[in-house]
């Protein structure tokens, strides 16, 4: 009967643990962070992030960002802008966990698909009607979910999920997007496919698009603007 007791009492306590514990690593902040056997050598970083500043030396400025309220120019070729408030330019985020950004659109403008590999993103819309969607990973079927937003309506993407915002209206478009990382990064999937620098192999490009050499060098050549 002892026994029973003891046994009781062990998963109540394991139980009890789980909720104080957790046993999986951090989320990544940054694309890859290299492992460093001598950490006396240059160059050796202990956080996954950024160092932070001396409590005693911090003051509101680390907190405080100015200049969102200003329409961004969009005469570039996609027809966008996005002003993103990150820890790389308010440094009071490092560690906080989000981030937002500031899209703006010419009409037809377009915030091409892309994927943020560290955030979830919410979107709400200012000014302007936006058709907007996501596509599913390959285990779901690759579904897409689309909406049209207009003024004051909210989406919601998916960490990770290839996403887009098309400005369908007739005047400028204004949205104000957060995102659930510091750091959240942004792959744009055109330019990271045939805009990488090297270059990937147009026959690795070919046999995955099913399209012809020429196709892939052609695109290979364009010049692929980052709207970011």
């Amino acid at each position: 009967m002892k026994g029973v007791h003891f046994l009781i009492s062990t998963l109540a306590i394991l139980a009890s643990a789980t909720f104080l514990v957790s046993a999986s690593d951090p989320s990544s902040l940054q694309d890859f962070c290299v492992a460093l056997n001598d950490t006396k050598s240059a160059g050796a970083v202990f956080v996954n992030g950024k160092f932070c500043k001396d409590p005693k030396l911090v003051n509101a400025n680390d907190f405080f960002f100015s200049g969102l309220q200003n329409p961004r120019n969009t005469q570039n070729p996609l027809g966008s802008n996005v002003t993103a408030v990150n820890v790389d330019n308010l440094l009071g985020l490092n560690t906080l966990g989000i981030s937002l950004a500031r899209i703006d659109f010419a009409p037809n403008g377009l915030n091409p698909p892309h994927t943020h590999p560290r955030a979830t993103e919410i979107l709400v819309v200012l000014e302007g009607t936006l058709y907007v969607g996501f596509v599913t990973s390959n285990g779901d079927g690759n579904r897409l979910f689309t909406k049209v937003l207009n003024k004051g309506d909210v989406f919601v993407f998916p960490i990770g999920l290839i996403h887009f915002q098309l400005n369908v209206g007739k005047v400028n478009a204004v949205a104000f997007a957060g995102l659930s990382s510091q750091n959240p990064g942004v792959i744009t999937i055109a330019k990271a496919v045939f805009g990488s620098q090297p270059p990937i192999n147009p026959d690795v490009l070919a046999k995955a698009f099913q399209v012809d050499d020429n196709v892939v060098d052609y695109l290979q050549k364009q010049f692929w603007y980052d709207n970011n």
